[in-house]
């Protein structure tokens, strides 16, 4: 549990809902609870946010905390082992504080239902003693807003999703949005940028300004041994062929997804446990990390029979037809 930290001694996360690039839906929603709350002088309603990794989650649930200005205390659902666990924390919140808890989906199912009449009426009942000695205790808690964020929606229970007065999606952004973002990195990073190379960058950043900001601290590397004042598309293109991102944003993991898809599957379909094996990944970070854009970018399908490769990924990778 702890404060935001900044990211490598200087953040790149908006601040603000002003400073915010993209997700103008959200943007939108979000303003208008934040200033209706703030008449209202309550804390703003329970916010849930899903959506592929990367794409902001963790900046709007600190965003939210400074626009109510209020604290925020920062969790994840598998460091909330036990029911005392998730006790001491709102026991220990002031009112309108904010609690994010990243990863809601991996709460394990006794704090989930800790949770319930917390959010509903803000009491928390605790049960003390075992057996038939045993009672419950309700304590009261301030009005608090709680901020989950999940890259898995559907293993939200019904419950403890309907407890969410906000519920948002993000979406990947576009490659203007993106291009936006580096330059305005670039800025907090002190370095200039071509408006060329901040184009190719963000056309190979997979529709997510954390991967953008991540190859914009690696070509700044590269500029900055090379002893380049601004960077240029070829210290952009150089960085990219380094770590092996082609044209289309795929990186290794994505076009050995892909080719194994395709050559030792014959395009599919195949279950995701199989695919897993053969790749040498962990299930979840192919679901969560690998999956989505490949689905957004209509390489991949998902069927009750198993991932299939597209016609769109056989032509592009020039493979020829197999499937039928």
């Amino acid at each position: 549990m702890s404060h935001q930290p900044e990211e490598n001694g200087l953040s790149l996360r908006p601040s603000t809902l002003k400073e915010y690039i993209g997700q103008k839906n959200i943007v939108r929603n979000l303003s208008l609870a934040i200033e209706a709350a703030k008449k209202r002088n309550e804390a703003l309603e329970h916010c849930l946010l899903y959506g592929p990794p990367g794409l902001g989650k963790t900046t709007l649930a600190n965003i939210v905390a400074k626009e109510m200005n209020a604290n925020i205390i920062t969790t994840t659902g598998p460091a909330i082992e036990k029911v005392g666990d998730i006790a001491a924390i709102l026991t220990n919140l002031n009112e309108k504080d904010v609690l994010f808890i990243d990863e809601i989906h991996r709460l394990n199912r006794a704090v989930e239902e800790t949770l319930y009449s917390a959010l509903e009426d803000f009491k928390l009942d605790i049960v003390v003693g075992q057996g038939p000695g045993a009672r419950t205790i309700r304590i009261d808690l301030p009005p608090f807003t709680l901020v989950g964020a999940t890259t898995r929606i559907g293993l939200l229970t019904s419950p403890l999703r309907d407890r969410f007065g906000l519920v948002l999606r993000l979406d990947f952004y576009s490659i203007e949005e993106l291009k936006m973002i580096i330059q305005r990195s670039a800025s907090i990073l002190n370095i200039e940028i071509e408006e060329e190379a901040a184009l190719l960058l963000a056309k190979r950043s997979r529709g997510t300004p954390r991967i953008a900001n991540k190859l914009l601290r690696r070509v700044r590397d590269l500029a900055q041994i090379n002893s380049k004042e601004i960077i240029d598309v070829e210290t952009a293109k150089q960085t990219l062929e380094m770590l092996e991102i082609d044209k289309n944003g795929l990186d290794y993991l994505d076009k050995k997804y892909i080719l194994t898809l395709i050559e030792k599957f014959s395009g599919g379909p195949v279950g995701i446990d199989t695919l897993a094996a053969s790749i040498g990944e962990d299930r979840g970070t192919l679901e969560d990390v690998v999956e989505p854009f490949l689905l957004q970018i209509g390489y991949i399908k998902r069927t009750p029979r198993g991932r299939v490769a597209t016609s769109i990924a056989l032509k592009e990778l020039k493979f020829k037809e197999t499937l039928i």
